[in-house]
């Protein structure tokens, strides 16, 4: 049996996203990538240039901070960016990778930040897209993650269109999305889920040929994420 948890698979899953020499960001309410990131720094041996939200370039943080917007995500950084250098960077097509929040997404790869239900009386009202609107058509790669694997999340039918454009990878708690021909499609599951599961589960009809289970979690990649979340404290907030 897989020892992967959900909090283990989505954070390890999204700092494999990572190639070397890349340059990725990581954005509002973006606690788990955040974690991603830190953890790359640690478990693989290969340079990347980390930036984030918060201003921080390569930062090296004293203590993990609870938000991806935490000045704490400054400390040790050669350099800070404000949010319209993160945008211009972004325009100009230096941004290899970046990690995006969503509430919803669908098999093309849209997101919703926006509502949930009617734009005109949403059941919900979300904080809007922020720099998603921008980011997403222009950055070289786009990746998200829900932390709740089910079909009111990843949709067939978006209740609102916020972004779109190169999204190209979809972590949850139990599945590997990346896109292929224009739609996601199943890379990988995690060995605790049958490919039935992830099938109910999921509100979008996807290819699943060629889907594989997830690869074990290295021993260096367990050592970074327990020094990063030694109290489980980031843990106990993802279910699966």
């Amino acid at each position: 049996m897989s020892d992967w948890t959900p909090f283990s698979h989505i954070v390890v899953n999204l700092a494999r996203q990572i190639r070397p020499g890349e340059i990725a960001f990581s954005g509002v309410n973006s606690t788990l990538a955040m974690l991603a990131c830190l953890l790359a720094k640690r478990a693989y041996d290969f340079h990347f240039t980390y930036l984030n939200v918060a201003g921080g370039v390569e930062p090296v943080p004293a203590k993990i901070p609870h938000s991806s917007s935490d000045p704490a995500l400054i400390a040790g950084s050669p350099a800070i960016f404000a949010n319209e250098d993160f945008y211009d960077l972004c325009a100009r097509g230096r941004l290899d990778l970046v990690f995006l929040g969503c509430a919803q997404v669908d098999g093309e790869g849209r997101t919703n930040v926006s509502v949930i239900g009617e734009w005109k009386s949403p059941k919900v009202r979300l904080p809007g897209g922020g720099g998603a609107a921008v980011m997403m058509p222009t950055a070289k790669r786009v990746v998200t993650w829900r932390t709740e694997h089910t079909t009111r999340t990843l949709v067939e039918k978006l209740d609102f269109v916020t972004a779109a454009g190169n999204l190209q990878t979809v972590v949850t708690p139990i599945a590997v999305f990346q896109k292929r021909e224009g739609r996601l499609a199943l890379e990988y599951r995690n060995p605790r889920a049958a490919l039935d599961e992830v099938i109910r589960r999921t509100g979008f009809r996807f290819d699943a040929s060629g889907a594989a289970p997830t690869a074990p979690i290295t021993a260096r990649e367990r050592a970074a994420l327990e020094a990063l979340d030694p109290r489980g404290e980031f843990a106990a907030a993802v279910r699966a």
